[in-house]
This record gives C-alpha cells, structure tokens and sequence, in this order.
C-alpha cells in the first residue's frame, strides 16, 4: 500500500489552520474562507471520519476587535486580546458548522494540560468522547493564562501534540505555502515540491531553512512538528489552504502538498505521552554503559548508570536522560525526587535502602515509564 494510501485510508484527522489563512494575513478573521475549510471537514465528518481542528487567530481577531493597528507587544496586551479573539474564533466556527448540522467544541490547552500524567488522559478522553458524539472539536493554546515560559511556542506544535493526545492518523497542516520546497521558492524560481519524505530526514531541516521571521513559510515549525506527530505513529501532510477543496483532495489519497510520513509503528499509549512532552524537569547525566543498556536491550535504568543528577524534580516526574556529551538518550518517569537520586547515583541497587533508609524500587526509570529519544 502507498503511503498516499495510507492516508485516503485514515480515518482521524488533526487539521491545523494557521492566522495567515484565517485573517486576512492578520486583519480581522476572514469569514468565508472559514467557512469554506468547514465545508471541508464537515464533508469527512459525514462520510464518517474523526476530526479535530486546531486553529489560530485568537489574537489577530482580537487585536482587530480592540481596534489596535499593530499586535500588542506586552503579555498582558496580548491575552486580552486572546480572551477577545476566543470568543469571536469559536463563535465563526459554531456559525458555519451550524449550516451542516454539526455541533463544536472549544477546547483550550496549556503545557500543564499535557506535561501532568491525570490531566493528559483527562484531556483525552474529553476530546475523545466529544468525537464519539459527532462533535467537531476547536482546540487552540489558552493564550489569555499562559506565559512565554510555558507557551507551546506554535500551534504547528500544538497539532503534533494533539496528534499524540487522540492517536490520530493524519495531521494535516493548512498554510498559505502549497507544499514544502526544496529550497525557499521566493529566492529560487526552480525550487521544487518535496511530494513525499521520512519525517525524520535529516535533509528536511536543511529544506526548511531558518531565514526570516517564521522561516521559510513558517517550515521549521511544521517539520518539527512533523517529527513530533510521526513519534505516535501519524503521517503529517502540509498542503496549501487555498488549494481549491485542498482537505478532501489530500483524504482522497490525491498527490497535493508535501506528506511526511512516519516511519514506525505508533507508541504504546503510555510511552506516546512521554514522548510528546517538551517540559521536562530535570536531566540525568548517563555512564556509557547506561546508554548501550537502554539502546540495545531495552532495560530499566539503574542508578548504578548515572553520573549526574541536574536541576530539581519531584517522584514520578518527568526527567531526561543524555550521554556524556549531552546528547539526549531517553525520557522517562523518574522513581526518586532529585535529592534522593544525589544520594544513590553510581550505586547498586542492593545499596538503596543502606542510603536512603528505605527503598520504593530497584529502578530509577522503570522500563515502562522510559521511552527512546
């Protein structure tokens, strides 16, 4: 089976729809071309498909709302606008669903929603059920409470995420490039469409380049996020949002935009959350024997493989395990709070209990808490 195959065949989608296509490029939210994107997906939605839109604009809709020539610079400036802008977002969306007969949801997520273990599966069995009721979801960062310190940084990362959350087949990102280049078309009237790549390709960072203010047609952040869905198993398609019908042509398995597949099989749902966590709270530093144990025979970490223990964490946090020379090895869920780990780092189990008065587990990262970077 293609790949493109794969994707006519998939049957949850993610679909992110980034604020240069929802507003006009940043002037006030552009009610028929939302209207045309859920034509779309109300169209997958009746032929019995899951779907899930992340979406921009909450911001730029409220800056325009406020009557404000340019985007605030301040925090605070910036989430009044958000709690402007939500309201109008997700009442656009409520309005144009409405003429299909189908309900929506607004659903807002921070870091902490995914980065705390009760409050990921919480957040995935809403969305869930809400998709099991016909509803469409809306999911966007919750922009008026969070800080730059814990901001997802980019909705391309929010739909990887979500991705991850629901187990999706498909994260389709809409943006106002057609495809991914193979080099910047702007500057090069011979670039070429990449129709289809491992999203782990290292030749893609490359191809994405770094110039300007959101990179070449913002594809640092769609790549990135790329690999990120591709971790659970999801194939990533970055496809033009003004290419007439552009949704239902990529779910009908045409060849339109670019498709970064996944090259392996999707996580065990425990480790898929570890492995679409960004924040994580502390690292442990890895003796050579340690890596060549969890790289090639898949076992526990012990505390007898670890050199050095960095930042503060508390039991059952997450922490990073790097190499020798800060390459990062795994993340996992660690047993010990980072005072405790000090105390036992480079000893053998047996001696634990002899450290710290008393011993919870033999191992540092149990197996099945740690997953591969």
């Amino acid at each position: 089976m293609s790949r493109r195959q794969q994707v006519k065949q998939s049957r949850r989608w993610v679909v992110k729809l980034g604020s240069a296509l929802l507003t006009n490029d940043g002037e006030g939210l552009d009610q028929e071309s939302i209207g045309e994107w859920v034509r779309q997906v109300a169209a997958l939605v009746k032929r019995g498909y899951e779907v899930v839109i992340v979406s921009s604009g909450a911001v730029a809709a409220g800056v325009s709302r406020l009557g404000w020539e340019t985007r605030p610079k301040t925090i605070h400036e910036q989430q009044a606008a958000a709690a402007v802008g939500q309201a109008l977002l997700v009442g656009a969306y409520e309005k144009e669903f409405q003429r299909y007969n189908l309900k929506t949801a607004q659903v807002l997520l921070d870091h902490d929603d995914l980065s705390n273990r009760q409050r990921y599966l919480n957040s995935r069995s809403t969305i869930r059920t809400l998709l099991s009721l016909g509803v469409v979801p809306v999911v966007n960062e919750n922009d008026t409470v969070v800080t730059d310190e814990i901001r997802f940084g980019d909705n391309d990362t929010l739909g990887a995420l979500v991705a991850n959350l629901i187990e999706a087949d498909t994260l389709c990102i809409l943006t106002d490039q057609n495809a991914m280049y193979d080099s910047d078309p702007r500057q090069n009237a011979l670039a070429q469409i990449i129709h289809e790549r491992s999203a782990m390709d290292p030749e893609l960072d490359k191809m994405a380049g770094a110039g300007g203010v959101l990179g070449r047609g913002g594809m640092v952040s769609k790549v990135r996020a790329a690999r990120l869905a591709a971790r659970s198993g999801a194939n990533t398609v970055i496809v033009g949002g003004r290419i007439y019908d552009c949704v239902n042509r990529v779910a009908s398995g045409e060849i339109l935009g670019t498709l970064l597949f996944a090259s392996q099989q999707p996580l065990a749902a425990r480790k898929r959350w570890l492995a679409g966590q960004l924040q994580t709270r502390g690292v442990l530093i890895l003796d050579e024997g340690a890596v060549k144990v969890l790289r090639e025979q898949g076992k526990s970490l012990l505390p007898v493989g670890v050199k050095t223990v960095v930042g503060y964490f508390t039991r059952g946090e997450l922490v990073v395990c790097r190499d020798a020379h800060g390459n990062e090895v795994a993340r996992g869920l660690v047993n010990y709070g980072s005072d405790d780990c000090r105390k036992i780092v480079g000893h053998a189990t047996q001696e634990i209990e002899k450290l710290l008065g008393y011993k919870d587990y033999d191992e540092l990262i149990h197996r099945d808490n740690l997953v591969l970077s």
